[in-house]
This record gives structure tokens, C-alpha cells and sequence, in this order.
């Protein structure tokens, strides 16, 4: 069975995603897999049922064996027994496995939906929920909705030996029957008053492990997320307590029934055993059933959780006739910056903040803002006051959604050949324009899924492009070469190298334009000085754009573009305006302070 992970979205037949309450959540995630949800519940069934009819084969054994003297019959009925404990023995393996196949299903299938919604909302997803809220949607409530239909087979298997056992015990004896039909059923409804403290401790649990992830993600990516605040644990206890009160009751009272029946000669002493038998085994399902309503309380808070991700939508909206993109002067009015076709052009800014969003402008990404507000923790509010806090919270949200739909529908102002970014399809534009950051991100895996992640290059050319960022030492350190593991974010990697194997991965796409953020700000002198003339041939006669303020790249350029206060004031080569003007000496200079040029470059 190869579940790691399924491809659950690849299959067209597969309903849309139910999001329109959390309850219709779970059972889209059920109706996705009823195949698998049958047999498991099946399997199970079968797997109850010799635990459920050991105690008739024991009662039977009694009555027609022992009693009556005959040792035939006592051998039969204890060989149906012995058989039918190797059948519940070799379904349960059955069950457990699908068990765990439905549970892998869920649990990668929720991954592949925010991975999904990721890629989907891109750079826009930080503006609209916190990074800990997307990461235990995918880790941890992922594994909630797989304990969640777990739990819900088992229960179906469950219901399926409860009524098989009542018709069994009503046909033996009426009375006793119907009062287990009866009681059951009023011991699993008076469970319900605890649901409502129950959903609230999972509630301030959930907030909290969410916030959590959130701050621990920014330290040491990859720590497991810690859950456990103790609202299950407390009503856990107060089940345990309970149900064995319960249970003393309820055995106390079976014993006085059934001694009753018997005397009156309604019941035989194989049948009293059947009924005792009877009662320990109804514990199991009765359990499950108190489990089953924990599960689902947990996973309603869990989907509540997921839909809000999963519900959210790009900003973008595609042009009802999209213009086909072609190469052309990349211009920015607003700026006065043009990136010349088939140039490398430098953008020099005294505020790196203000190249940077000069770059996200002219590639299409919305203005950087903060992090949305985060979801409100019961510990800060309670009652009406979390309410109206929480009413407020999800109205600021709301209000930078329509400001970024604002932005995002309205001519954009960069033309790309005279056609402004706004005429052309969102994909179309990420194809064709690239920005590479400073925060580019590494991933868990292979060093070939880093550089290459669409696996569509040639080794010749994943080599060309580590070479050409000068990462091959990352190549040389790693034992296993193109196949050795990166960890999460590049974990054991500097941050030069880090960088530079992210330069590797955005010069293998191959981008018709390219916009450098500070692509060398992480390394020394004298590998920049590398960086520069290797990026400069490989993309010679194709658009870049590299924001520095480093001679090493400076020298290399086409043109040079000054911006101050978000206009550029003045642009040519490097050595003329190091000539003419004085601003743009103050800016340069401070790159030259370290290191002198001379010295660097006769390494290089």
C-alpha cells in the first residue's frame, strides 16, 4: 500500500472540498475514501464479533457440555471458541492496517490541501493568518482528522456487535435485554453535558499550540509541536471516575437481575455466564463510543481551524482576455526605473528596504506588511469580551483582504514590452519574472530536490548553476553529493551557503527576467567577486536586475540606477556616476571601506 503521501488531488472524480461548516469538513474527508471507510469498518466488525460470541460459546459449552456430561459437545463448542479467536486475531491485523491506511490518507491528504492553498496564495498567505496556524493545521490537526476516522470505523464496527449482542441477549432473555438497550444508549447521551467544557479546553488547547508554533517556528524550525494543555486529561479522569461508578452499578445490578432470572428458572448457569460475559464485553463498545464523541469534539475544533485556512482566497483575478507575454523593456513609472531587455541592469539604494520593494513592484507581489492579528487566546478574553475581540480581530483581517483585492484588481503600473503586468495571468508573469530574496527558503531533502525541485534539468545543467553561484563547496560537504540531505530551512549550512544554493535554484529556472535582491549579502568579498562575473556571463543577453550597492557587482553592470526616496535619480555606468555624482559615491563607498577592490579582484 503506498500512502506516503497519496495523491489525493490528482484524482478528477474527487468532490470539492466541503467547507462550509466543520462537521461537513469531516465527512468530506469520509466521503473522499468510502471504500476504504467500508472495509475498515468491516474488518473491524469481524474483528468484534469473536470477543462478542466468546461468552455464548462459553455459555453453550457449560450447558450442553459440562452439565450435561457430554464431552463432545464441550470439545466442539471449546474448538468454535478456539476458532473463532483466530479469526478475530487474523482480522485484526486486517483492520490495523487499514486502520492506518485511512488514518495515512487523512493525515497526508490535509498536508496536500494546505500545501495546496500555499502555493495557491503564495506571498499573500502571511497577510491573511499566522505562520503557526498553517503549520498546525498541517502537522497537528492533520493527525486529529486521522484519529478522528479512526475512531468513527471503529465505532460503526462497534454499534454493529452492540446489536448483534442485545438480539442475542433479548432472545435469551427479554428482560435483561432491553434493559441493556435501553441503559446504553442513556449512558453515552449523558455524556453529552461534558461536551460543552470539553470543546472549550480543546478550544484554549488548539489557540494555544497554535501560538506556540508560531513563536517556536522563528527559533528552531522543525520542533514538534507541543500539545497536551490538559483539558482532555481532565476529562479524561472525570470519565474514568465516572464510568466506574457506572460500571459497579451497572454489574450490581445485572447480578441481582440475573440471579433473579435464574432462580426462576428462566435462565440456565451456561446463559448467567453468556450474560456476564455479555456485560465485560459491552464495556469495549460503550468505550468506544465515549471516544468517538471525544474524537469528533476534538476534530469540530481542529476543522473549524482548517476551513478558515482552506477557505481563503487569492487576491488575483485573471484577465478576462490575458495578453500573451513577450519579452520587452521592463519600465516602472512611478520610480522611473526601466530594466533594459537583454541587460544586466544594478538598482542602488542607501535603504535595502526600498530596492526590495522596488523588486516585489516590478515582479507583481503586493506591498510587505505586517502579520496579521493573531486568533484570541481564552487566557486574554473570555465570555462576550472574547467575542467582540474576536468580531474585531477577524474585521482587520478582513479589511487587509480588500485592500490587498483593492490592489490586486486595479492596473498594476509596470509595463512589461508596453504591456502593463495587470493584462497578463498571474502564472504567466511568475514564469516569466523571478525574484530572488535574501529569504529564500531550503527545504528537507535531497540536495537535487533543492536546486532542482521540478526534477526537469539535466545534471550538466544543476552543475552549470552550482557552479555559477559558487556552491559547490555545499556539494564537496554533503557525503552523498547531489543526493546528500539538507535538512528543514538548511539546518546545518551556513547562511553564505544558504544563500547561495537558493542563487543555484533561481538560475536553473532560467527565467526570461530576473531581479536579484541582494543575492551576495551573506558571503565574503571575495566570493561575491566570483558570484558577480559567473551570474553576469551565464545571463548575458537576458533581463536581471541585481539590487546592491557592491562595486564588485556594480562594475559588471549594463546600467546603474541610484533610488533615493523611491525615485531614481540618476543613471549610467558605474565609473561615470562614481565621477558626477556625489550621492552616489556616499552610497557605494561604504562597500569599499572592508576590502579593497584591487585586492579582491586579482583574486577572482
Amino acid at each position: 500500500m503506498i500512502d506516503f503521501p497519496p495523491r489525493l488531488r490528482a484524482r478528477p472524480d474527487l468532490p470539492p472540498t466541503d467547507l462550509r461548516s466543520p462537521a461537513r469538513f469531516l465527512l468530506w474527508l469520509m466521503r473522499i475514501q468510502p471504500g476504504l471507510i467500508g472495509l475498515g469498518a468491516l474488518a473491524g466488525l469481524v474483528w468484534f464479533l469473536p470477543p462478542a460470541l466468546a461468552p455464548y460459546a462459553v455459555g453453550r459449552a457449560i450447558d450442553r457440555g459440562i452439565l450435561a456430561g457430554d464431552t463432545r459437545a464441550t470439545v466442539l463448542w471449546c474448538v468454535a471458541l478456539f476458532v473463532a479467536i483466530g479469526i478475530g486475531t487474523t482480522t485484526g491485523i486486517l483492520w490495523h492496517t487499514l486502520v492506518v491506511r485511512t488514518w495515512l490518507v487523512t493525515l497526508y491528504g490535509t498536508m496536500e490541501l494546505v500545501v495546496a492553498k500555499v502555493a495557491e496564495l503564495g506571498h499573500v498567505l502571511p497577510r491573511r493568518t499566522p505562520t503557526g496556524e498553517v503549520l498546525s493545521v498541517s502537522s497537528g490537526d492533520s493527525d486529529v482528522f486521522g484519529a478522528v476516522l479512526e475512531v468513527t470505523e471503529r465505532t460503526i464496527a462497534a454499534l454493529g456487535a452492540f446489536l448483534l449482542l442485545v438480539w442475542l441477549m433479548i432472545s435469551t432473555s427479554p428482560k435483561l435485554g432491553l434493559i441493556v438497550l435501553v441503559s446504553s444508549p442513556l449512558l453515552v447521551a449523558s455524556s453529552f453535558f461534558l461536551l460543552r467544557p470539553l470543546h472549550q479546553a480543546q478550544e484554549v488547547e488548539r489557540k494555544r499550540s497554535s501560538e506556540l508554533t508560531g513563536r517556536v517556528t522563528d527559533i528552531v524550525a522543525g520542533l514538534r509541536i507541543l500539545r497536551g494543555i490538559g483539558g482532555e486529561e481532565t476529562f479524561g479522569t472525570n470519565y474514568a471516575a465516572q464510568s466506574q461508578l457506572t460500571r459497579q452499578a451497572g454489574v450490581a445490578t445485572g447480578t441481582w437481575q440475573g440471579v433473579h432470572e435464574m432462580a426462576a428458572g428462566r435462565l440456565t448457569i451456561g446463559q448467567l455466564v453468556s450474560f456476564f460475559g455479555y456485560a465485560v464485553f459491552l464495556l469495549w463498545p460503550i468505550q468506544t463510543f465515549f471516544e468517538c464523541v471525544q474524537r469528533w469534539a476534538t476534530g469540530l475544533v481542529s476543522a473549524r481551524k482548517a476551513i478558515t485556512l482552506l477557505s481563503l482566497r487569492s487576491p488575483w483575478v485573471e484577465p478576462e482576455h490575458p495578453a500573451q507575454i513577450v519579452d520587452g523593456d521592463l519600465v516602472d513609472p512611478v520610480s522611473g526605473l526601466t530594466v533594459r531587455m537583454g541587460r544586466l541592469t544594478a538598482l542602488v539604494s542607501a535603504l535595502p528596504d526600498d530596492s526590495a520593494a522596488l523588486a516585489d513592484r516590478l515582479g507583481r507581489y503586493l506591498p510587505r506588511s505586517e502579520a496579521p492579528p493573531e486568533d484570541v487566546s481564552s487566557e486574554e478574553f473570555k465570555g462576550r469580551a472574547a467575542k467582540r475581540e474576536r468580531a474585531r480581530r477577524m474585521a482587520e483581517r478582513a479589511a487587509i483582504a480588500a485592500r490587498d483585492a483593492e490592489i490586486a484588481h486595479r492596473e498594476w503600473g509596470v509595463t512589461l514590452g508596453g504591456t502593463d503586468l495587470s493584462a497578463f495571468r498571474i502564472y504567466d508573469v511568475r514564469r516569466h519574472i523571478a525574484v530572488c530574496e535574501t529569504s529564500a527558503m531550503l527545504f528537507a531533502g535531497s540536495l537535487q530536490r533543492n536546486v532542482d525541485p521540478r526534477g526537469t534539468a539535466t545534471r550538466e545543467q544543476a552543475e552549470e548553476a552550482l557552479r555559477t553561484a559558487c556552491a559547490e563547496d555545499v556539494y564537496d560537504a554533503l557525503p552523498d553529493g547531489w543526493q546528500g540531505e539538507v535538512e528543514e530551512r538548511g539546518r546545518g549550512l551556513s547562511g553564505g551557503q544558504r544563500q547561495r544554493v537558493a542563487l543555484a535554484r533561481a538560475l536553473l529556472a532560467e527565467p526570461p527576467v530576473m531581479l536579484l535582491v541582494e543575492p551576495t549579502s551573506a558571503v565574503d568579498a571575495h566570493t561575491e567577486a566570483r558570484i558577480a562575473a559567473r551570474v553576469t556571463q551565464h545571463r548575458r543577453g537576458r533581463t536581471t536586475l541585481v539590487t546592491t550597492a557592491s562595486p564588485l557587482w556594480l562594475r559588471h553592470a549594463d546600467e546603474v540606477a541610484l533610488l533615493v526616496d523611491g525615485k531614481v535619480v540618476v543613471t549610467g555606468r558605474h565609473e561615470e556616476l562614481l565621477a558626477r555624482s556625489t550621492a552616489y559615491r556616499d552610497v557605494v563607498a561604504r562597500g569599499m571601506e572592508t576590502t579593497p577592490l584591487e585586492e579582491v579582484l586579482s583574486d577572482v
